[in-house]
């Protein structure tokens, strides 16, 4: 069996200016980056702002397990079976992170004969967006500690910096450590964070960020500090605003790459879900719709982290109305939430499918609150008995959802025909009624709770008293009416990785917060949540090589 990575370099790609046609791109409209990669200009952004929309479609899924989902897989199989019923649809992906591509997870791409291409370059430095957003966040780091070195001016306390540098890379190493260290030039000594790039605010401010007069701003807005008498520091009183932006001037650009079978994909921006808001920038999203009949777009991990997020911030600040919703699973990961370990998923047994559906039928429960018709899918695999399907597709027939299965890892376009149909019948038949979870006037609190009870079921919330503190201080500041950015262990419902299925009658405990400003979001962070996170035993990246000149290894 060929791997994703061997089906990846054996594809016959097509120039991008031939795929850009494709969504009536003219080659002058491009900024190419190669034969195969190319940036959407300025120019053709602002032109595409008069025309109609097309209808919005989201992928999100179950909780994500070691058995496997194909989430993106699946949303590159739908963009490939529109394209085969001739359809003018694209994709709207997110860009991966290079440490989970060295870590555990690997690479971002799809899968099978459902990819996104070239792959090697998608999954390593693609066209410089995440090294330039880590750039403009270690600048912003840079001027903050030499403001400090230079006299401070501003009076900032170093003992309530909160502004932390970052990395592209799982390194557990940097969560903490100690900055300024030797003689007297080399800095004031204090204590220092990193997250991983995709944690970074600046991250989420590109992905959110309408145009690069709102990127100025929401960069101007972002809190770094607090002074002596607790007044905040912004990026805009340092004067980083400016450089910060001509570092991410091209980034803000979206990307334009091509699927196996060179369906069109924008893939843009990368936040992670479970410490950030999920989504691929907003900019992408908008200009696809404006380019295609049809898109299809996805949110990172389960459906209580990504699809939440997706609609409640992305959705509910750049004015999106997702037309339909597709919910990905299988019958392995719902047997294996059903307590089945993973050496034992490939037999059939229906008991440990009835067990474990209740994940599934909790993420249907939460996708309907939000007036979205719902497309459940099933990512076949080999193993899965006639009497698996017919009974995961009745549960979800008798709680009104529309159910395909998709092939799509082995068969590409034509294994997602069946589930490509269903969406578009369903788009024909159930108009979206959208709305967003809670009010803008809400306090924080109550966004939390409300989210953690309705999404993830929980009982009860709880703070440590730095979480309260930190949440009041906040709604003093004027922040009350922003939405909230949960961070969460993307494994359960809970905030117990532990807890498969549908757990019931726990707690979810808020560690810590704080406001991103410059985004326009409170960061909740419950349990143990990391926002760098470290390598496994064995990394990702101790299987990757270059042979003969070709990368091997990445998945």
């Amino acid at each position: 069996m060929k791997t994703d990575i061997q089906i990846a370099q054996e594809a016959e790609l097509k120039p991008i200016k031939e795929v850009a046609a494709l969504l009536d791109i003219a080659e002058e409209d491009l900024d190419l980056y190669g034969k195969y990669k190319a940036k959407i200009s300025e120019d053709l952004m602002n032109r595409l702002e008069d025309r109609p929309d097309g209808k919005l479609i989201l992928v999100t899924a179950i909780n994500p397990t070691p058995a496997g989902e194909g989430k993106t897989t699946t949303s590159i199989g739908i963009g490939e079976a529109f394209g085969r019923l001739g359809k003018k649809a694209v994709l709207a992906l997110r860009e991966p992170s290079l440490g989970p591509c060295f870590g555990i997870k690997g690479g971002a791409a799809g899968g099978g004969y459902a990819q996104v291409v070239p792959m090697e370059d998608l999954n390593l430095h693609f066209t410089g967006d995440f090294h330039a957003i880590t750039s403009a966040n270690n600048l912003l780091a840079a001027m903050l500690d030499n403001h400090i070195f230079q006299g401070n001016a501003l009076q900032i306390d170093p003992k309530q910096i909160v502004w932390k540098r970052c990395l592209d890379m799982n390194d557990r190493a940097l969560r903490n450590c100690i900055v300024g260290m030797g003689k007297k030039a080399d800095g004031v000594v204090r204590e220092d964070h990193f997250v991983i790039t995709v944690a970074s605010e600046i991250m989420a401010i590109l992905c959110l960020a309408s145009d690069i007069e709102d990127l100025k701003k929401r960069l101007s807005e972002i809190i770094v500090a607090y002074k002596y008498n607790g007044e905040p520091v912004t990026a805009g009183d340092l004067k980083a605003v400016g450089s910060m932006a001509a570092l991410l001037k091209d980034a803000m650009q979206p990307n334009l790459i091509q699927t196996l079978e060179h369906t069109p994909a924008l893939v843009h921006g990368g936040p992670f879900a479970n410490i950030a808001h999920g989504c691929n920038s907003v900019r992408a999203t908008k200009a696809a719709l404006k380019l295609a009949d049809y898109v299809i777009t996805e949110a990172g991990f389960g459906a209580d982290l990504g699809a939440e997020k997706f609609f409640d911030i992305k959705c509910r600040m750049a004015g999106l109305r997702p037309d339909a919703v597709v919910l990905v699973a299988t019958v392995r990961a719902l047997k294996y939430n059903g307590g089945i370990p993973k050496t034992d998923l490939a037999a059939e047994n229906l008991k440990a499918l009835k067990a474990g559906i209740v994940n599934l039928e909790k993420h249907i429960e939460n996708l309907q609150k939000y007036g979205v018709p719902v497309v459940v899918t099933l990512n076949r695999f080999m193993s899965d008995t006639d009497a698996e399907l017919q009974f995961v597709k009745e549960f979800c027939e008798e709680r009104g959802c529309t159910f395909a299965l998709s092939e799509v890892w082995e068969k590409g376009g034509e294994g997602g025909i069946e589930l490509a149909n269903c969406i578009l019948d369903t788009l024909d038949k159930k108009p979206s009624d959208f709305h967003v979870l809670y009010d803008d006037n809400l306090s924080l609190c109550e966004k939390i709770e409300t989210i953690a009870k309705e999404i993830y079921g929980a009982a009860t919330v709880t703070y440590d008293a730095a979480a309260l503190k930190a949440i009041a201080k906040i709604e003093e500041l004027g922040y009350k009416n922003v939405p909230v950015c949960m961070a969460k262990n993307q494994y359960s419902l809970s905030d117990d990785p532990k807890k498969l299925g549908r757990p019931e009658g726990f707690v979810v405990n808020i560690r810590e917060a704080y406001i991103s400003a410059g985004a326009g979001f409170l960061v909740a962070i419950t349990g143990t949540m990391m926002t760098m996170p470290g390598l496994p035993k064995v990394p990702a990246a101790e299987g990757i090589d270059v042979v003969d000149g070709s990368i091997t290894g990445l998945f």
